[in-house]
């Protein structure tokens, strides 16, 4: 069917399918979680892990960081080259934190555990940026 101008709708219906569906190829949710222990004023483990959601992850995004991705949409790989902005991001996010301080002969011990428990994520990829959103 032609409009008025003589061009098809059915074109633009087209069009337009391709192009939304191209962004969904760019986008994606991610559950992540993150763990670190300092026993005695010392870093003793430093855990990340990250998956991609099974389920469609239900919140309105709260807070995101935007990294550099150099044309990888690998968000591990992104992560791993921005660790240190990324880690200062999940400390803004609010991480559970239990402590452990024991003295035998008089000799301090401490053991401090940090944790992020899984969190979703939604994850924008841009031609040179990828947008993390945490979803609250």
């Amino acid at each position: 069917m032609r409009s008025r101008n003589g061009n098809s709708s059915s074109l633009l219906a087209i069009c337009s399918v391709i192009y939304f569906s191209s962004l969904a190829l760019h986008a994606g949710e991610y559950l992540v979680s993150y763990r670190y222990v300092v026993k005695d004023m010392i870093l003793f483990n430093d855990s990340l892990q990250i998956s991609h959601a099974m389920k469609k992850c239900h919140g309105k995004p709260d807070k995101f960081i935007e990294l550099l991705d150099n044309e990888s949409e690998d968000l591990k790989q992104i992560i791993k080259n921005n660790s240190f902005e990324f880690t200062n991001f999940i400390h803004t996010l609010g991480l559970d934190v239990k402590h452990k301080e024991i003295t035998i002969n008089a000799q301090n011990s401490s053991t401090t555990i940090l944790t992020l428990k899984t969190r979703c994520f939604k994850v924008d990829f841009n031609d040179s940026l990828a947008r993390i959103s945490a979803l609250k």
